[in-house]
């Protein structure tokens, strides 16, 4: 019997690819960088998993009214758990009606539906909505803080505490641009049946105030695909929007704070979403289960395997970035069978110019068996015969 194994080597095979492959959190080419005037951006385009830009994102920072994502987060999983309903009535204390700024106009009397509330909180930033679901949902505003800080955690955003719901002004109340671009996604891709709420242009709740009823996000009317999230604004924070749109099947998420107007708020985010559609088409090369090479196998009833992709694969390229991209599958081989269909066994590395090479998996076609006396004894002497041949050759 053969009890000798093949010494694996990484293999590279190179291939010629008419677009480039679509690639998890690639970051694109410096050279089609944005430069935005937000002291702080974070920009993401959801159907590739790409970051279009990164400016200061990860830096934590004042979040303003833009941390109510993380409440309206909060309430939306106890919806999906079944805590509450869309049509449980919420308690207002003199806390809550005592909160300044951006309001809803609730008094002690009312008695909000918990649908009343997220429009109060996504259209209007009520601060006072924000403190009635706090107490709604962990008794006291503290309590609610808690949580919140233990679920950012759990979420991964580790650059985020929260000292309130409402995203009062507290030298402790810090998110990350990065954070909260994170949140967007979730709210967008976990959430999509209370998803629409962030593009309701206007709530006049109970008829009071009617000149505080209609949305800030200065986007949502301009035909641009915008349909969400949340603006912010303080003396500190300057002035943020948490925004997203969705243009021809894709969809961005952006992030920017640090404006020094309403107006400069609003250029930037429409400039923003240009530039993050027009500068980038999505192009589909490997199609799942595409075979894009073959890898020996050691001791196998068959001689070779198919490596091939597990679902389709896509690229956001950047409009000067099709020429130049280089793609080869790496694996190490011979390929000691068995072999399971589904198996890991290389990766296809994608070189695209100003980018850092990034990876797909690959993985075997099918099941390959360990072969018998007669196919194992012809194994090795090929694989052998070929290191031989490669040692006296080098």
């Amino acid at each position: 019997m053969l009890t000798e194994k093949a010494r694996p080597v990484m293999e590279r095979v190179a291939l010629t690819l008419v677009v480039a492959v679509g690639l998890l959190m690639a970051l694109v080419p410096a050279a089609s960088a944005f430069d935005t005037r937000a002291r702080a951006a974070w920009v993401y385009d959801l159907t590739t998993d790409t970051i279009l830009l990164e400016k200061n994102a990860d830096q934590s920072m004042p979040p303003a009214s833009m941390s109510k994502l993380m409440t309206v987060n909060m309430l939306f999983e106890a919806l999906k758990d079944g805590r509450v309903s869309l049509d449980d009535r919420f308690s207002v204390s003199s806390h809550a009606k005592a909160m300044e700024g951006s309001t809803m106009f609730l008094n002690e009397t009312d008695r909000p539906t918990v649908e009343e509330l997220i429009k109060g909180i996504v259209v209007l930033s009520g601060n006072d909505a924000c403190v009635a679901v706090a107490e709604g949902l962990a008794g006291t505003e503290a309590e609610f803080a808690n949580k919140m800080n233990a679920r950012a955690q759990a979420l991964g955003l580790t650059r985020s505490h929260f000292k309130n719901a409402s995203g009062w002004p507290d030298p402790g109340h810090v998110m990350s641009m990065h954070d909260l671009g994170v949140l967007a996604v979730r709210l967008i891709r976990d959430f999509p049946e209370y998803y629409g709420y962030f593009s309701l242009t206007e709530f006049p709740y109970d008829g009071r105030s009617p000149d505080n009823r209609f949305n800030r996000n200065p986007l949502l009317k301009l035909g641009i695909g915008a349909d969400g999230l949340k603006t912010g604004h303080t003396t500190e924070a300057g002035y943020g929007l948490v925004g997203s749109a969705i243009q021809n099947g894709r969809r961005i998420v952006f992030v920017i704070s640090g404006l020094d107007s309403d107006k400069a708020r609003a250029e930037e985010a429409e400039r923003i979403v240009n530039w993050a559609f027009r500068e980038f088409a999505q192009k589909t090369l490997v199609t799942k289960g595409t075979k894009l090479a073959e890898a020996p196998v050691w001791m196998g009833a068959a001689e070779k395997v198919g490596l091939v992709v597990d679902k389709d694969v896509t690229l956001l390229l950047p409009s000067q970035a099709h020429d130049g991209i280089r793609a080869e599958v790496v694996y190490q081989g011979p390929v000691a069978a068995p072999v399971k269909a589904g198996q890991q066994i290389g990766e296809l590395v994608i070189e695209i110019p100003g980018a850092k090479p990034s990876s797909v998996p690959l993985y075997a076609e099918s099941d390959v068996a360990e072969g018998g006396f007669l196919s194992r004894v012809g194994t090795a002497f090929r694989v052998l015969s070929a290191q031989a041949l490669a040692k006296l050759q080098s």
